[in-house]
């Protein structure tokens, strides 16, 4: 788990100079296919998932999460856009997710994406032994909506291993106190998506992308977090990351 998650770091690292005004969200999608297979020599663990038959989601804007890559989704400036990538190495897998800022971004935005970063790091410094999957919720929970967000309930978390999705599901809302016990070596993802808007979604035609209702923004950010025997560790931290203090 420790490789794959540090392998997926480094997609994210590759991906940082791509993701600019101008590019598609397919040239990203095919960049990051090229740098798994190729340099990587793993697999990029999304594709064929569900019939899906990409490497990651590209979600802009309104869209919540699923976002499809297309060659006709160009990025420009102002946009915000969460990029959801999936890794396996010898037969272990990673799970994270990154927002990118577009060129010049309306602090509205700004304030969104930083604040959803924030309540996910909340999640994560909740996570300890004897602690609740309620505490991860709540922490998480208390910290959007105190800065006037909505929680998206329809999707959660997720224990991950040797197969993408697995047990228990973790909900980025709860009470304290609630739910499963954390022990140490479990793993699993948390996943925040924070709606500048109402909380309510609703899934397009294609059956798959899910966008806000309102068509006002949301964003989400996600790392792959195992417990131990003093607190967690996060196994897809990146190279431009500091765990808050």
């Amino acid at each position: 788990m420790r490789e794959a998650g540090r392998l997926l770091a480094l997609v994210f690292q590759h991906l940082d100079k791509q993701i600019v005004p101008g590019v598609s969200t397919m040239e990203v999608n095919n960049w990051a296919e090229r740098y798994i297979v190729d340099h990587l020599q793993a697999r990029p663990a999304s594709k064929g998932q569900y019939d899906y038959q990409y490497v990651l989601n590209a979600s802009v804007n309104y869209v919540v999460c699923h976002g499809i890559p297309s060659d006709t989704q160009t990025l420009k400036s102002g946009d915000i856009v969460n990029v959801d990538i999936t890794l396996e190495k010898n037969g272990f897998i990673a799970d994270s997710s990154k927002m990118y800022l577009i060129g010049d971004v309306n602090p509205y935005a700004k304030r969104l994406v930083d604040k959803t970063y924030e309540a996910m790091w909340q999640g994560i410094q909740a996570v300890k032994p004897g602690a609740t999957l309620g505490d991860v919720g709540y922490a998480i929970q208390q910290h959007a909506e105190q800065h006037g967000y909505s929680m998206v309930r329809e999707y959660c978390g997720h224990g991950i291993g040797r197969e993408m999705h697995e047990e228990p599901q973790v909900l980025h809302y709860g009470q304290k106190g609630m739910g499963l016990v954390l022990q140490e070596g479990m793993v699993f993802t948390i996943e925040p998506m924070i709606n500048q808007g109402r909380a309510k979604i609703k899934t397009k035609r294609d059956g798959w992308t899910v966008v806000t209702s309102d068509k006002k923004l949301s964003a989400q950010w996600e790392h792959t977090v195992a417990v131990t025997a003093s607190g967690f560790d996060v196994l897809t931290l990146r190279e431009d990351e500091h765990i808050p203090a």
